[in-house]
């Protein structure tokens, strides 16, 4: 089956739609299996976690929009269960300030596509950047949202962390990782506990650092790029699909698709390229790394049960100096797309547990 370019997913589908400053934007979820308990509350959370300015000290370092983000379910939902028919959500837009973006018609933005939209469609939505904004991720959360309602029914132990590891200069230590590591793995350590720190860098150190330097660049027009880590303990194992469906692929693919999106590294990444193999592929106990560390929890592209680890890199913003100053712009935009990575890599495992159940009889 062949889908639109909105559309992601093989067998848990999600068509994504509307535009930044149209009247509102929402999803359709295709192939959500019927009887899954809806969580209402789940999903407003997920909502009030995507919006600016609303996590503790993260509200000095992002954009001013207000916008309830209230999620209307047109359908596929009865007496609080899925009914297995296609799901549709829609929310209002009430915040919108068109007039921002007068100036962009003709002159495009340095760094953004709005000069490719209109002469790639001839046609296009220059209003904050239309399908392009970042407004658009609203609905990866709401797929997002139920695509963890159905993995708390498929496999209750998978838990996902995303966090920001790096902003501009400011990087979390190997100290810091650990001691993330330990904490997370006793249970004692949720997403939403990393919203308590600026810019979401759970380290009580750095995290001071980075909100003064994402406050510095706000009043300077200046803006940072970033790396934000995704963990995801107890995946379901043998996950993936040969060829072209690998956990590894759907996963780049999935969050390669988030706007301002420059690299995805998998377990070592980049620098397995230099190591030696018979140093790299040897599993051992003691101080050596375990062997997830090397891969990232996924061979051959299917996933070994172990934890998946991988990074995804994000470009600085592109809106600055004093368009910035005058505008509402995040300087950073890692720290927002943390729940967006989160959501759209539940929505690809569970995409995959729904395929890997017909794997063989």
């Amino acid at each position: 089956m062949s889908l639109g370019a909105n559309s992601f997913g093989s067998r848990f589908v999600i068509t994504s739609f509307g535009e930044s400053h149209g009247p509102g934007l929402g999803v359709v979820i295709d192939g959500c299996p019927a009887g899954v308990p809806v969580d209402l509350e789940r999903l407003k959370r997920d909502l009030r976690r995507r919006r600016p300015g609303r996590h503790g000290q993260e509200t000095v370092v992002v954009s001013e929009r207000e916008e309830p983000d209230q999620a209307e379910i047109l359908s596929g939902v009865f007496a609080g269960k899925t009914l297995g028919t296609p799901i549709a959500v829609l929310v209002r837009n009430r915040d919108q300030r068109p007039q921002d973006y007068d100036s962009v018609k003709a002159n495009p933005r340095q760094g953004h596509a709005d000069d490719l939209w209109q002469e790639k469609f001839g046609h296009s939505d220059y209003r904050g950047g239309g399908r392009a904004s970042g407004r658009e991720t609203l609905a990866r959360v709401i797929a997002g949202s139920f695509a963890n309602m159905l993995l708390s029914q498929l496999a209750p132990e998978c838990r996902v962390l995303g966090f920001v590891r790096e902003v501009g200069p400011v990087t979390l230590s190997a100290s810091d990782l650990g001691e993330l590591k330990e904490r997370w793995a006793d249970g004692g350590f949720l997403s939403t506990d990393v919203d308590g720190f600026a810019a979401r860098m759970p380290s009580a150190e750095k995290s001071k650092e980075v909100e003064e330097l994402l406050l510095a660049a706000k009043s300077e027009g200046k803006s940072y790029g970033g790396v934000a880590e995704i963990w995801i303990q107890a995946p379901p194992p043998y996950l993936g699909q040969p060829v072209f469906h690998k956990l590894k692929s759907d996963l780049a693919a999935a969050l390669m698709s988030v706007g301002a999106t420059a690299g995805f590294e998998l377990g070592e990444g980049l620098a397995s390229a230099s190591a030696e193999g018979s140093d790299f592929h040897r599993r051992t106990g003691g101080g050596e790394k375990p062997l997830q560390d090397q891969y990232g929890g996924i061979r051959g592209g299917i996933s070994t049960g172990e934890t998946i680890c991988f990074r995804v890199a994000f470009k600085p913003t592109s809106t600055v100096l004093d368009l910035a100053k005058k505008g509402r712009h995040d300087p950073c935009i890692v720290p927002r797309a943390l729940p967006v990575l989160e959501a759209m890599t539940a929505f690809v495992l569970a995409d995959h547990l729904l395929w890997s159940r017909t794997d063989r009889v």
